[in-house]
């Protein structure tokens, strides 16, 4: 197995980037233990860091220091090797890298960015440090705007060169391509690229990475920030020079643009406000006041007391050159542009040959399963076979960021429960490009299926004694329209919590859809991703004192689920005392349990009662239960009851920063899913996947 690669740009603004991103998150799949190294900077102003240093290490939350990610800014390495002191050089690249070797399972490399003067000494000098530190290169061009003429000739000179210094090449990835153009570029590399060249793969232009945020656009025109800091992380799609009357630039207004006005002129400055507040108006992503004039005294408290008031920056230059600056702002994927970084990981999952590359880097598989790996495979298993599933929280901003997620990676189906007019707006607002024709809106309080609703739960629930009148109010409640759907197969299954209780969201369903046979409890499983391996607690979220029959039931449950997520179930009945050595009511409860599992459930690896060390620790799992096939291996950790589990699900997320993604529902005869009111993104991203797998059974 190969320890590191080395990824190298044929030339600037290749979108290196990207593939690093994505090169990072398929090795995580396979090892656990990476480190980035970059041996070459840009200068830096003192107190900043390196874009990519910083975006790589925050993104993967890696461990090592920043002055161990790098070892010459460009200036110093060029003054170096003006010296010839070539050997010196090489030395210190290696002192660094090896450290970062030693104490990871893998390193990344990346070289460095031939950016302004001089780069031209940087082409050979990346060629020099694959060589010295022995490793094979991944090479990145680019295609925007460019003859295949001119594409291919800097990817000819970068073979040669890495050729002539006796470096093997994995691969060959050409970036910023219009899609259109993707065949012919495909075809081109293999019958020109010599097969020395590796695995051939075309990255598409995805327009979105070029759009600056308003951070970008500040900090590059050096413009002061009057209003909106919140929201800097929104993309700008365009820019807008506005000196005509404010009639006439509403009729040229766009979303995500960014309009250039002078200072004084308060009246484009808040006909823009009244405009991006109004559903009949596009919404601009933010203002630069030109000239130096900025709003008086009365319009800042204006402002100040106004809610969702876009960026507003300030500048002395005047308009004819702000816009002429404007042209020239760059982006680049950093660590606070978090929708990007999501966008370049689903372009490199879903272009580059990823196969080609595995086999080429990483021939051996590790034991277990990595978290990486986890979450690649629950993508792959959602997109087998395709379902759909209602969120009913469409007005909130995380839950529509994930809606604009999942629809990158196109693995699930959705539909969102609101206003519509409110839900656009708010995803308007908030820039997002959710396409509504794919993931479609419906109020539960002005839908044609809501009498046809409220009939089925009259029916199903008239025993308990709700009314038809009751049943057509509930039925105004997105959790109650939301599961009914579920229920009539109209919608394949349900996340919500991210607004709501837990009660709120799983009550409707203990209501109707029910238990599947078989099962008496609904419980749940936590899937903890630690840092090197996957586990599932059950039960921390659903049943305060189960019984020891239901303890036995949630542990064939979670190890059903374990299973049907690729992980090999090993269970540990989790106590206070391991083996035969405790006594008391509640260690007979789990011995008893675990009797019950071995009886119902053969096939399943179960031990307990056994304590959490020995469940999870193989030297005290050895020693406690020396005969156990569970104790030191365990995946499915089942807790006596709600206090113990629950504690102990948020103590090891808090104390270790593991994800924990859940609580994830079984027993149910179709999927619902809880969220936490306090959930990110990423959690509803997963959830949504999980619930689309568990509807696969049905």
């Amino acid at each position: 197995m190969i320890k590191s690669i080395f990824i190298s740009s044929a030339e600037p603004y290749s979108g290196k980037s990207l593939v690093t991103l994505g090169v990072f998150e398929t090795i995580l799949r396979k090892t656990p233990k990476v480190a980035f190294f970059k041996p070459i900077i840009r200068d830096k102003k003192a107190g900043t860091k390196d874009k990519n240093i910083e975006l790589i290490c925050s993104r993967f939350e890696l461990a090592q220091a920043y002055e161990d990610s790098y070892v010459y800014t460009r200036s110093r390495a060029q003054k170096l090797l003006g010296k010839g002191k070539l050997d010196e050089f090489v030395e210190n690249i290696l002192v660094k890298f090896k450290a970062l070797e030693e104490a990871n399972d893998f390193v990344i490399v990346e070289g460095s960015d031939y950016i302004g003067e001089g780069s031209y000494f940087e082409f050979d000098i990346n060629a020099l440090v694959a060589k010295h530190l022995g490793l094979p290169v991944l090479l990145i061009g680019q295609g925007l705007g460019r003859s295949l003429d001119e594409i291919l000739a800097p990817l000819h000179m970068a073979v040669e060169s890495f050729e002539h210094q006796d470096t093997r090449i994995l691969g060959v990835i050409i970036n910023r391509v219009l899609p259109k153009r993707k065949k012919e570029l495909l075809k081109a590399m293999k019958q020109q690229l010599p097969a020395e060249a590796g695995f051939h793969s075309v990255i598409p232009m995805e327009k979105l990475l070029s759009n600056p945020t308003l951070r970008e656009v500040a900090e590059q025109l050096g413009a002061h920030v009057l209003f909106g800091e919140d929201k800097l992380d929104t993309m700008a799609t365009s820019f807008q020079s506005v000196a005509m009357q404010l009639n006439n630039y509403l009729k040229l207004m766009k979303d995500g643009s960014v309009a250039i006005t002078p200072g004084d002129r308060m009246d484009i400055l808040m006909g823009a406000l009244q405009a991006s507040n109004s559903r009949n108006f596009p919404s601009i992503a933010g203002m630069v006041l030109t000239g130096g004039y900025n709003p008086p005294q009365e319009v800042f408290k204006l402002l100040e007391g106004l809610p969702n008031v876009f960026p507003v920056l300030s500048v002395k230059e005047f308009t004819f050159q702000t816009s002429v600056n404007a042209g020239n702002i760059s982006s680049s994927i950093t660590s606070k542009t978090e929708r990007k970084i999501n966008i370049a990981l689903e372009l490199f999952d879903k272009h580059v040959d990823t196969k080609a590359f595995e086999e080429r880097v990483v021939s051996t598989q590790v034991s277990g399963i990595t978290p990486k790996m986890f979450l690649y495979n629950l993508q792959k298993l959602a997109g087998k076979h395709r379902k759909r599933i209602v969120l009913p929280e469409g007005n909130d901003e995380r839950v529509l960021r994930a809606i604009e997620i999942l629809q990158k990676k196109d693995v699930v189906d959705m539909v969102i429960l609101g206003h519509e007019a409110e839900v656009k707006t708010k995803a308007k607002s908030l820039g997002l490009a959710i396409d509504f024709d794919k993931t479609p809106i419906i109020d539960p309080t002005d839908s044609k299926k809501s009498k046809g609703y409220a009939q089925t739960l009259y029916e199903l629930r008239k025993a308990k004694g709700v009314s038809l009148e009751m049943a057509t109010d509930l039925m105004t409640d997105v959790s109650y329209f939301g599961t009914m759907m579920v229920y009539k197969g109209e919608a394949d299954g349900m996340v919500s919590g991210a607004a709501h209780t837990t009660q709120h969201t799983i009550r409707p369903a203990l209501q109707f859809i029910k238990t599947k046979p078989g099962y008496s409890v609904v419980s749940s499983v936590f899937f903890m991703l630690l840092d090197d391996r996957v586990v599932a607690y059950g039960d921390c979220a659903v049943n305060p004192s189960p019984t020891a029959e239901e303890l036995a039931e949630i542990a064939i449950a979670s190890a059903e689920t374990t299973q049907r997520f690729g992980i090999e179930p090993k269970v540990a009945m989790l106590s206070y005392s391991s083996g035969s050595s405790g006594k008391g009511q509640e260690v007979e409860k789990v011995r008893q349990a675990t009797q019950l599992v071995k009886a119902k459930a053969p096939h399943f690896k179960v031990e307990g009662p056994i304590q959490y060390d020995a469940a999870v620790d193989a030297g005290v799992g050895k020693k406690k239960l020396p005969d156990s096939e569970v104790a030191g291996r365990a995946t499915v950790l089942v807790f006596p009851d709600l206090n113990t589990g629950n504690n102990t699900y948020k103590a090891v997320q808090r104390e270790t920063g593991a994800i924990a993604i859940g609580p994830v529902l079984q027993g149910l005869n179709k999927p619902v899913n809880d969220l936490s009111r306090g959930c990110l993104v990423d959690d509803i991203v997963n959830t949504v996947i999980i619930t689309a797998i568990q509807a696969q059974e049905n």
